[in-house]
């Protein structure tokens, strides 16, 4: 297992963690609805309380945080351990929203419905150099109702100008991220856990004949009993898709090729990113024991568009 420094714990399922120019860290924290900011020195503030289920982050163009709501899960948890479950009684709808982190302030910039587009649970999205971004909805399962939404990846402006579904349908697609070219979008299919990309050809748009099934194709699957979550990429790259089961990275080559694998402790081990002068710093949330980790990377990540 790599060296890992905690940052600081007591968090409710983090997720969705931002490097902000500052040296701070901004992340969800599911279960309660909030976003936080976590200083370099462990010290955490609250930042907003949409509500929901606040889950993947990023700045945009603007300065301001995006945030992909779930709209909320049902929770349980056991000898120390949170997880979310089933669809929440207070489910609040999926969404986008817009957050200042200077000031709190929660817009909602889409909702379900918006451009007869169908949001059940947004999850993770990314930023392309054109100003607009991609975004998974993950959907939402519950056994006990016998539901299990069928769910797409859309592309949005950062203005509320545009919401359309490009890819649907799709296996419950979780981590996003986008190649250093910014000519593959890949995303992390959870329960099939496959990591699938798609070629991008104009801002918004991709291959839709690219693979024998439609505009994916599958670029790696592990053996065993694994989830993925969510991925960043790094500079050359390389995939870093977070694992749920087998608990830690999975650093997959743009080939197919497992790399390597960075162990954790958490099996909730949800999410990656990269921040520090030479993008070699990694911030890692381990979401069931509700915490932030730090260590060095062996190869640098990939600067985000913003």
């Amino acid at each position: 297992m790599a060296d890992f420094a905690l940052v600081t714990d007591g968090l409710r399922f983090p997720e969705g963690p931002v490097f902000m120019p500052d040296g701070s860290i901004v992340l969800v924290e599911i279960e309660p609805g909030r976003i936080t900011r976590v200083a370099p020195d462990g010290a955490k503030s609250v930042i907003a309380t949409p509500g929901g289920g606040p889950n993947g982050l990023a700045l945009g163009p603007d300065g301001m945080l995006y945030c992909c709501n779930n709209g909320g899960f049902d929770w349980h948890e056991n000898q120390g351990m949170l997880a979310p479950g089933g669809i929440a009684s207070n489910y609040s709808g999926g969404r986008i929203e817009r957050i200042d982190p200077a000031t709190g302030t929660v817009e909602v910039l889409y909702k379900s419905g918006d451009f007869g587009c169908v949001l059940r649970g947004p999850n993770d999205l990314v930023f392309d150099a054109h100003g607009g971004f991609w975004f998974t909805d993950h959907g939402k399962m519950d056994h006990k109702k016998r539901i299990h939404d069928v769910v797409g990846i859309f592309y949005a402006k950062a203005d509320g100008s545009h919401l359309e579904e490009v890819v649907f349908p799709s296996n419950n697609p979780n981590g996003c991220g986008l190649s250093p070219d910014g000519k593959a979008l890949y995303a992390a299919e959870t329960y099939t856990c496959r990591l699938m990309r798609f070629d991008v050809t104009a801002p918004g748009k991709v291959d839709q004949s690219a693979g024998v099934g439609g505009a994916g194709t599958p670029v790696y699957r592990p053996a065993g009993w694994k989830f993925f979550d969510s991925l960043a990429v790094e500079a050359s790259g390389n995939i870093c898709v977070a694992t749920i089961g087998e608990c830690g990275i999975s650093v997959i080559s743009p080939a197919g090729e497992l790399v390597e694998f960075v162990a954790t402790d958490d099996v909730f081990t949800t999410n990656i990113c990269f921040g520090g002068e030479d993008m070699r710093d990694a911030y890692l949330t381990l979401s069931g024991t509700g915490r932030l980790v730090k260590t060095r990377w062996n190869r640098p990540g990939l600067k985000l568009a913003y």
